[in-house]
């Protein structure tokens, strides 16, 4: 975190403690700083907390421990030794920084005083305000459980540690931000993930120098992935905690960041992103056919569109039996364009449902699909073939599972619907074969983005195409090159 500073040291004389909390952090200015200050066997102590960060019930119990020093203890010289003993909750450190002091304050923990004594207690009672584990809205399946993460980082690690309770779990808690502070959860197990991997990554969130990351795991990605203007995720999302669990155990790396219910994976490819919790819920041929399904929509969402565009500029590369591919009714606007007006007005009616209010927004997509798709093929803007591809194109970009790659996806898509447009079937053939080797070309934190395909490993790709039965699957995935390699191998 950019060059490093002198550290400020805690004065034995608590009126200079006083004047720096003052002074650095605002006490007595900022309302939400709360202080107070006791006078235990004639020497003063004061607590220093946020309101709203801190349970108001253990902070007042906290309190009357400390008061009651008065009426059982009479060993001043003692009297750090005495409110250590008094602090009777889970976590209780010592600091010799202000700096420390102030940023574990600032992070929702009490910091205690003693007047004469160059230490401070950091007493952890963090009671952030937020809402409870409950079922990602992106993330849903049939069968399968009920929590998700949330935007409290200490409940998401817990979530973490409820389903894997090995001793080699390890929550690494960074810092990143000058001024927010912002805790960053770093999530391995030691004896799996990979410990260049596991370095690389720290360093990445070391070296980061910025004021705040006010959009939280977003905006960490933006430093740690190296092509920030890439439209594809180079790091998968989950809210669900069986689905970050399952990574972890394959060597994958978690970030968990502070305010947010999102979780990063990494490293992830391509093929990560297809996959989806529902599958593994379901019995592996039923798995496999919901995979099959899902495949399929994605492929319909990324050529459906440029593929009926290209058969209807060129219906010659139709046998016979297809010739009834393409629009019967031309139209007062060429194909190419209806496709393309199409294509956004699906995307301003996404964006107008998230930003109306949830009673109105089925009354606003039954406006938008059927009064003004319906007018405008009246009026003979649109074709109903495009209205009907539009909307099987449409359909298999929500049921991608992943929402980055969706809008990836949408982007590839209308890249190819407009090259094809221009240049016909040698555009279509150009931009397929750029967009592959883009993909192929593309790293994240070094692993290859098209594995298991390119380079190609027989194993995983049948893996992916077929979900398979757990007890035949044993091997971790090489390609984040695990130290264990064998999942089911019990060791002690």
């Amino acid at each position: 975190m950019g060059g490093s500073k002198r550290k400020t040291h805690i004065s034995s004389n608590i009126k200079d403690v006083q004047a720096y909390m003052k002074e650095r952090v605002g006490v007595g200015i900022s309302y939400d700083l709360e202080f107070r200050e006791l006078v235990l066997l004639k020497r003063k102590v004061q607590l220093y907390f946020l309101n709203g960060q801190v349970s108001d019930l253990v902070a007042i119990e906290i309190i009357k421990k400390l008061v009651s020093i008065n009426d059982e203890e009479s060993n001043q010289k003692k009297l750090f030794e005495i409110v250590e003993n008094r602090l009777a909750n889970l976590s209780v450190e010592h600091t010799n920084t202000m700096d420390e002091a102030v940023n574990q304050m600032l992070s929702g923990l009490i910091i205690v005083f003693v007047d004469g004594e160059k230490k401070a207690f950091i007493v952890d009672v963090r009671d952030y305000p937020g809402r409870q584990p409950e079922e990602p809205d992106t993330e849903r399946v049939i069968r399968g459980s009920r929590d998700g993460f949330t935007e409290n980082v200490i409940i998401n690690t817990a979530l973490t540690r409820r389903r894997i309770r090995d001793a080699r779990l390890r929550h690494e808690m960074l810092s990143v931000g000058e001024r927010s502070k912002t805790d960053v959860c770093l999530c391995y197990i030691k004896d799996i993930a990979n410990d260049e991997m596991i370095e690389l990554t720290k360093d990445k969130i070391r070296s980061i120098e910025i004021d705040g990351i006010t959009m939280a795991d977003k905006a960490l990605e933006e430093f740690i992935i190296e092509n920030k203007w890439n439209p594809f995720p180079l790091v998968r999302y989950t809210e669900r905690p069986d689905v970050a669990a399952n990574h972890l155990f394959e060597g994958h790396l978690l970030l968990i960041v502070d305010t947010s219910p999102s979780v990063i994976i990494l490293p992830t490819t391509y093929f990560d992103h297809l996959e989806h919790a529902e599958e593994y819920r379901q019995s592996p041929a039923v798995g496999t056919f919901i995979r099959w399904s899902r495949l399929l929509a994605v492929f319909a969402s990324l050529f459906l569109l440029p593929l009926w565009l290209l058969f209807s500029m060129e219906p010659t590369l139709l046998p016979k039996t297809l010739s009834f591919i393409g629009p019967n009714e031309e139209g007062t606007i060429p194909v190419a364009v209806q496709i393309i007006l199409a294509v956004l007005g699906v995307e301003f009616v996404r964006m107008a449902a998230v930003h109306t209010p949830t009673p109105l927004a089925t009354a606003l997509g039954l406006i938008a699909a059927v009064v003004i798709g319906q007018i405008a093929i009246d009026v003979g803007m649109f074709s109903p073939e495009v209205i009907l591809y539009i909307a099987i194109s449409t359909i298999g970009v929500y049921v991608t599972p992943s929402y980055e790659l969706s809008v990836a996806n949408k982007l590839l898509k209308l890249l190819l619907i407009i090259i094809t447009a221009l240049f016909g079937v040698p555009g279509f053939l150009i931009g397929l074969l750029l967009s592959t080797l883009f993909l192929v070309n593309m790293n994240s934190l070094r692993t290859p983005y098209l594995w298991p395909f390119i380079p190609f490993n027989a194993g995983a790709m049948l893996k992916f195409i077929f979900r398979i039965p757990v007890p035949f699957s044993e091997g971790r995935p090489s390609i984040v090159y695990p130290k264990d390699t064998i999942s089911q191998e019990v060791k002690n």
